[in-house]
């Protein structure tokens, strides 16, 4: 076979997918599973898969969708999941009691308590801080992200952050 030039622009074309794989998912260490221990390590496999999460709700409650609706818009991927028994959940996630509201996300090995804003989600993904187990908005403050009043009312609130022992703080990064 003669080499010409678009015979080379092929082979160059066609080797592109497969070097992406294996840059992508040969190189890099296996992602946590959700709900496992945040350690602060990035991988490759985790910021791929950021936006992917798994939203549990109370089938009975409409401002969960209206907060997954919220994600999907900025770019989130998730997946609601319809459950009666929320409060095994959160103590199963290790959600402090103080700090519950109506529905639980799993991202990134991370839990995202309620009406948390997409903006403090990002951070948190991406700064991956070592020692936080999740973060969460406590309660169901109106004008949080799904919780959004017609009228544009809003309620002051602070986005949480929790550890392993349920101790929580102000999230900052």
């Amino acid at each position: 076979m003669t080499v010409t030039s678009e015979n080379t622009r092929r082979s160059v074309l066609a080797g592109i997918p497969a070097a992406g794989a294996l840059l992508i998912f040969g190189c890099g260490p296996a992602e946590r599973a959700e709900g496992s221990k945040a350690s602060g390590e990035g991988s490759s496999r985790a910021a791929i898969n950021a936006t992917a999460m798994t939203v549990y709700r109370d089938p009975n409650c409409g401002c969960c969708k209206s907060w997954a609706e919220n994600a999907r818009r900025a770019g989130y991927k998730p997946t609601v999941v319809d459950r009666q028994d929320m409060p095994a959940i959160k103590v199963k996630l290790g959600v402090p009691a103080d700090l519950a509201s109506c529905h639980t996300t799993l991202i990134a090995g991370y839990v995202v308590e309620g009406h948390v804003p997409m903006a403090d989600v990002k951070r948190l993904v991406a700064a991956r801080p070592r020692g936080v187990k999740g973060i969460a908005v406590p309660g169901m403050p109106i004008g949080s992200p799904g919780m959004e009043a017609p009228d544009g009312a809003t309620e002051d609130f602070t986005v949480m952050a929790f550890d392993e022992a349920g101790r929580a703080v102000p999230f900052t990064t």
